[in-house]
């Protein structure tokens, strides 16, 4: 299918692997058709039938294009580039160095610590009112799942992802995007344990009033408290 009469043509892919597949395929489709900052994206639909892809797989690319700083959706327009981007320039997963899942997470652990202390610090300074709602929504579903169904790993991802977007710091979002492959193995029960950190699930309340009340020294040590338990128990149960 041809958008448009003077861009390159994108193709139909395989059914692997589409969501990495489709970012690819559409940043080399921005670098071949020149597009510039400011340009119109193709349409969803449009998306959707030159790639022979979903619309669930489209909305996560551009979603991910959005979290990098390379989009913007206007509503009842849109999505628009915001700066120029080739399939050798978007984001590519990181790759770790390790034989065995333990070094693994104790290696994610080590950039964790980095990142989500500060993220919680900035986000006790920086949350709005609006924000606060959301972490709040975000830790009530966690703490919903935890107790009802005993496993709460994508609503606890979901509740720091609530604090990384109250620092209102797009640079959050777009190293979490860089390094989403790597950090999701921690919400993905590893060690075949769905109760993997569940000791760390009452620092999340805490974590949340330490935000609440404005207090970032309080926010970085509750926030590191949740990782030191992760920690023991990566080292536990990797015995």
């Amino acid at each position: 299918m041809n958008i448009g009469n003077t861009r390159p043509d994108l193709q139909p892919l395989p059914p692997a692997d589409r969501t990495r597949a489709v970012l690819k395929a559409l940043a080399d489709y921005i670098e071949r058709s020149k597009l510039k900052a400011g340009d119109r994206l193709p349409a969803e639909r449009e998306l959707m039938q030159a790639l022979a892809v979903g619309r669930s797989t489209v909305r996560e690319v551009i979603r991910q294009f959005q979290a990098l700083g390379v989009v913007e959706s206007r509503k009842g327009s849109g999505t628009y580039l915001l700066r120029a981007v080739s399939a050798g320039t978007v984001h590519m997963p990181l790759s770790i160095d390790a034989m065995h899942l333990r070094d693994a997470l104790l290696k994610t652990l080590d950039v964790r610590r980095g990142l989500e202390a500060e993220a919680g610090a900035l986000a006790a300074i920086r949350r709005t009112p609006e924000d606060l709602a959301t972490i709040e929504a975000r830790l009530n579903e966690m703490e919903y799942a935890h107790n009802v169904k005993g496993s709460s790993s994508r609503e606890d991802l979901a509740f720091h992802l609530a604090i990384y977007d109250a620092t209102h710091n797009s640079l959050f979002p777009q190293l979490l995007e860089q390094m989403r492959e790597a950090f999701e193995r921690f919400w993905d029960r590893p060690f075949d344990r769905p109760d993997f950190a569940r000791r760390s699930f009452p620092f999340h309340r805490q974590l949340y009033d330490a935000i609440a009340a404005g207090d970032p020294a309080r926010a970085r040590e509750k926030t590191l408290a949740i990782l030191q338990v992760v920690e023991e128990d990566i080292k536990d149960m990797a015995k």
